[in-house]
């Protein structure tokens, strides 16, 4: 890498942090009732909880909820760019390949089918370890096939058809539910960030930050991986723990925000294109703390569109995010030649 990439890079991130802190701010002080970012940050740097309105808005409304935007937005966007170089296929992403359908079908199976293995109550930890299981299922399954099928668009479409499967399944879950299970699930299943508790925040940052810190530890050997098998067990990778490693974290970090957020439309796919467009490279070095600025920023700003643009009425975050990411798919597909 030249001096002069190294500056642009170094350019490039500290632009990223800045639009982040900011986005950050806008988020929190936009709504219904508007707060000045002097003020914003003043309550946030100075720990200010009073019983004041804004005090109130700021801690327990909006700060959880931005906080969660970002994480989540990182989290999705990273697994999204790890599914892409394990599959070696650029339009694909957790939503596509059915990773997060089959997060969906099992938190269905929670919410609707009444599987909450004697709780009275769904923990948020209970949440993720079921989402999480729906994950890692899926995706094992599109493995399976990987061995067999050497077309990733056949792969692809594989991953399409898994994904309706569990869909169908959740759809026979939805027809047989009670009526108030069925609204609490709708709501849930459109997508949003709405409502996060400081609880599920923490646990959104327990579980994504160690797994986005394991995403950027392995992005040597993912350039290898790149480069083909052989290439990388040359390079002394083993490929099999390799290849279970990468499932886990992008699994991982699936479930963590479908668990609590929803599925979350296109930042899976949309979002690594726009890191390697920005910064004109495929090195993971680079492109993954990248990917994981751009999620958040992205993610951050959709969900500030989804809460305000038809207020009182708010958005889903992925009707806005498959708005942000639809015209990006098209022009990949219309520009196959994109390479990892």
């Amino acid at each position: 890498m030249s001096f002069a990439t190294k500056w642009n890079n170094v350019l490039i991130f500290s632009l990223l942090l800045t639009v982040l802190v900011l986005v950050f701010l806008l988020n929190i002080g936009i709504g219904s009732i508007k707060i000045s970012l002097p003020e914003v940050a003043k309550i946030i740097i100075n720990r200010i909880q009073d019983d004041s309105v804004n005090s109130t808005i700021v801690w327990k409304i909006r700060l959880p909820r931005s906080i969660a935007a970002i994480i989540g937005g990182s989290a999705i966007a990273v697994a999204g760019l790890m599914f892409q170089i394990f599959f070696r296929n650029p339009i694909v992403d957790s939503y596509i390949l059915g990773v997060s359908s089959g997060s969906t079908l099992f938190m269905a199976l929670f919410l609707l089918g009444g599987f909450t293995l004697g709780f009275s109550t769904l923990s948020p930890y209970f949440m993720f370890f079921g989402a999480f299981f729906g994950a890692l299922l899926v995706t094992g399954i599109i493995l399976l096939f990987a061995y067999k099928v050497r077309s990733s668009v056949t792969l692809l479409v594989i991953g399409l058809m898994i994904g309706y499967l569990c869909s169908a399944a959740t759809g026979v879950l939805v027809t047989f539910a009670d009526n108030e299970k069925v609204k609490g699930f709708m709501i849930w299943s459109m997508g949003s960030f709405a409502g996060f508790t400081w609880e599920q925040a923490y646990l959104l940052m327990l579980i994504s930050l160690p797994f986005l810190f394991f995403a950027l530890l392995i992005s040597k050997p993912l350039n290898a991986f790149l480069l083909g098998e052989d290439y990388a067990k040359s390079m002394g990778v083993n490929i099999i723990l390799f290849r279970i490693f990468i499932i886990l974290v992008s699994s991982v970090l699936t479930a963590a925000v479908t668990a609590f957020a929803g599925p979350v439309a296109f930042i899976g796919m949309a979002v690594p294109h726009i890191a390697r467009l920005v910064l004109r490279t495929s090195d993971n070095r680079v492109l993954i703390p990248a990917t994981i600025l751009f999620g958040g920023i992205i993610t951050a700003l959709c969900d500030l569109i989804a809460r305000t643009i038809v207020a009182p009425t708010e958005l889903t975050i992925s009707t806005v995010t498959s708005f942000f990411g639809v015209p990006i798919v098209i022009w990949l597909l219309l520009n196959r030649r994109t390479s990892l």
